[in-house]
């Protein structure tokens, strides 16, 4: 079985995570989509939150799984048995980061290699932290992320 990581914290998950999904699944037998654990953030969304969320929005994927790990992601790369960890490039500032990080992943673990997908053109400049913030300032975000997340997100700067 051809199986794929990938890793995020998905705080929250956008249209542009979801296009790297969509398409990782076309290549793989099975995309883990794994939320990293990390005690010393604090995200806008907890952890389970994040978790219910992200498998609302990926239930039409058969094999499509959600998980949560915490350490180094090789590690469980290697717990999971998967070949390759899907990384999402949306522009060359992001290159230079993930291509140091599968190095060292590389040096850490050889047998799991890294992949890049690049997002639809639409979303190269979307991330969470920027849907974040206008949702934060009452901005629209129907565009950026699925219905589900905006009200999620609408919810959450309500209070």
């Amino acid at each position: 079985m051809r199986r794929a990581v990938y890793p995020g914290s998905f705080d929250p998950v956008t249209n542009g995570h979801l296009d790297v999904i969509e398409r990782a699944s076309r290549l793989y037998d099975e995309v883990i989509v794994a939320v990293a654990h990390n005690e010393s953030k604090t995200g806008l969304f907890s952890f389970e939150e994040r978790m219910a969320l992200l498998q609302e929005v990926v239930a039409h994927h058969p094999n499509v799984r959600i998980t949560q790990f915490s350490g180094l992601l090789v590690d469980y790369a290697r717990q999971v048995q998967a070949q390759v960890i899907i990384r999402g490039l949306r522009a060359v500032s992001d290159f230079e980061y993930e291509f140091q990080m599968a190095l060292m992943n590389r040096k850490l673990e050889g047998g799991v290699e890294t992949m890049f997908l690049m997002p639809k053109e639409e979303y190269t400049y979307l991330s969470s932290r920027l849907v974040k913030e206008i949702a934060r300032l009452g901005g629209n975000i129907d565009v950026f992320v699925p219905d589900s997340i905006a009200r999620a997100l609408r919810e959450k700067f309500s209070r």
